[in-house]
């Protein structure tokens, strides 16, 4: 992450966490789509980092893998969320990436 500030890496990864609308998801790679267009870096890893050391605060369990799944850690409270909100679902209970997928901006 070589020229990138940590602190304004963190705070764009969570303003676009904070972007996603109830009932929608987006992944890491796509954040780290639009944050590495901002600031010239960074990649999904890099944003789950961010998500694992800050993302408590904002509604984590929006931002998932591509192929729509979580962290087995993360699936219990993050399907009950899904079903209060309504978000797509897949048979697997994925994320139905392609119905919920949401591009945040900056």
């Amino acid at each position: 992450m070589s020229g990138i500030d940590w602190e304004e890496y963190t705070e764009r990864v969570l303003q676009c966490v904070e972007q996603v609308p109830s009932g929608r998801a987006t992944t890491y790679g796509v954040i780290a789509e639009v944050v590495g267009a901002a600031l010239g870096g960074g990649g999904p890893r890099l944003v789950g980092s961010v998500m694992a050391a800050h993302g408590g605060p904002v509604p984590w369990w929006r931002v998932v893998r591509a192929d729509g799944s979580l962290p087995s850690s993360h699936q219990g409270e993050a399907r009950l969320r899904y079903l209060e909100e309504g978000t797509p679902l897949r048979a697997s209970g994925n994320v139905d990436i392609k119905r919920a997928l949401f591009r945040p901006q900056l």
